[in-house]
């Protein structure tokens, strides 16, 4: 039980990052626009706020922190500047798009930091977020504050329903006035700006420096997280807490023998992931996305 209370904070410090990208994820779907551009989307804020954090920790000290998620989350919303255009502009394929950005993302954050910092990752940084109150991250109220005001601009305001209507049936939306274009633009850009966010918060709490890895994979789970629960936001922060926690007990397990001797440790590294695989074959059949998702929309059509 110790140990299980011993891991609430990094539950909650791994959590976070899913979480707030599949709220990211959620706003876009919702409008129609398939966003698997998550993972580079992360990546890049990770540069992003870790590159920003490493030069300006000497004169800004901690509120450096705050001032690296802030252009970590605006580079985020650069990049998806790319994969919104491209898939309601000019109506590509979404899932190319998306795969052509997360592909753009692995060379660009090498590439800048071979001529930042002479090397394929940001120089280590002395000192990253700190935990607050029992030890928990302040990325853990972030994630939560994300959720609710998601919640509130989905199912709350007029704008949250007309988002909604255009991932539904972006024809009938149009005939009633709404500008489909325009929201989708406006989903797909808040889903970089929170994917960035995330990929900021992970990367100041979870490690020292941004490497190639450092997302590994996180983005992904986030997109599995966002079918896992539904594109609902009481469904992704239940299906983000379970994976939250399969990540965690990989990384404590080795500090419960009974379990670490039965197992080899390569088993519980491998548990997030076939716990994603898991959730996804159980929601593969399953009608809940909305009807319009990945579907172009092409402005006089019907």
């Amino acid at each position: 039980m110790d140990i299980l209370l011993g891991m609430i904070p990094s539950i909650l410090m791994i959590v976070a990052p899913i979480l707030i990208t599949a709220a990211g994820g959620m706003i876009s779907e919702r409008s129609g626009i398939v966003n698997i551009a998550l993972e580079g989307l992360m990546g890049i804020g990770a540069f992003s706020a870790a590159a920003a954090h490493v030069m300006m920790e000497t004169t800004l000290g901690g509120a450096s922190v705050w001032v690296a998620l802030l252009i970590g989350s605006l580079a985020g919303v650069v990049l998806a500047l790319i994969h919104a255009y491209a898939s309601i502009s000019l109506n590509a394929d979404q899932i190319i798009s998306g795969t052509g950005v997360n592909l753009l993302v692995n060379g660009l954050t090498i590439f800048f930091a071979q001529i930042m910092f002479s090397m394929d990752r940001t120089e280590p940084y002395r000192m990253g977020m700190l935990p607050g109150i029992w030890g928990i991250y302040p990325t853990a109220w972030i994630a939560i504050v994300v959720i609710f005001v998601v919640w509130f601009f989905m199912y709350k305001t007029p704008f949250g329903m007309h988002l909604r209507a255009c991932g539904e049936n972006p024809y009938a939306a149009a005939s009633v006035g709404i500008n489909v274009r325009l929201i989708r633009y406006v989903g797909v850009l808040a889903s970089g700006f929170l994917a960035g966010l995330a990929g900021g918060c992970l990367v100041l709490t979870q490690t020292i420096q941004f490497t190639s890895t450092t997302i590994n994979g996180t983005g992904f789970i986030a997109l599995a997280a966002l079918s896992f629960g539904r594109w609902r936001p009481a469904g992704i922060t239940g299906s983000s807490a379970l994976f939250g926690f399969a990540v965690a007990f990989s990384v404590y397990v080795v500090n419960i023998p009974s379990l670490k001797n039965a197992l080899p440790s390569e088993f519980f590294s491998l548990l997030p992931y076939v716990i994603t695989l898991l959730a996804l074959v159980v929601f593969s059949g399953k009608n809940y996305a909305p009807k319009a998702e990945g579907t172009p929309y092409t402005q006089g059509a019907s």
